[in-house]
């Protein structure tokens, strides 16, 4: 399966975006998906995942903030973010992997394909 990660640009402070994530030559069902960031110097962070068939887990420091969701019929997951504040400014990608129980969702070892990422500027 190849993921494509888009919707990343250039926003202010306070406003928003939602990024899209789109499976091809495969599908969602079954699987869970996750979003991770990284910022320049910075390790790759854990964002947000939601696990087959629906459980989802954000990220403590982002609740309120961002919300992922899936729509199967677009073989599509969303991350929505709200209020975006500079330190937000990142590559954020996305990944799919099987058989994730909830607690190993935020790390990056349990997925096993990503996307090429999308960039995401918040200005001051």
């Amino acid at each position: 399966v190849q993921l494509q990660a888009s919707g990343g640009g250039l926003v202010q402070a306070g406003g928003s975006l939602r990024l899209s994530c789109v499976a091809s030559g495969g599908t969602f069902s079954g699987y869970s998906v996750g979003w991770f960031r990284q910022a320049p110097g910075k390790e790759r962070e854990f964002v947000a995942g939601i696990r087959w068939p629906g459980s989802q887990s954000v990220t403590d420091s982002l609740k309120g903030r961002f919300t992922i969701s899936r729509d199967l019929s677009k073989n599509t997951v969303y991350l929505q973010m709200n209020s975006l504040k500079p330190d937000d400014t990142a590559v954020y990608y996305c990944a799919v992997g099987s058989r994730i129980i909830y607690s190993q969702l935020a790390v990056p070892s349990s997925y096993e394909h990503w996307g090429q990422g999308t960039q995401v500027t918040v200005s001051s």
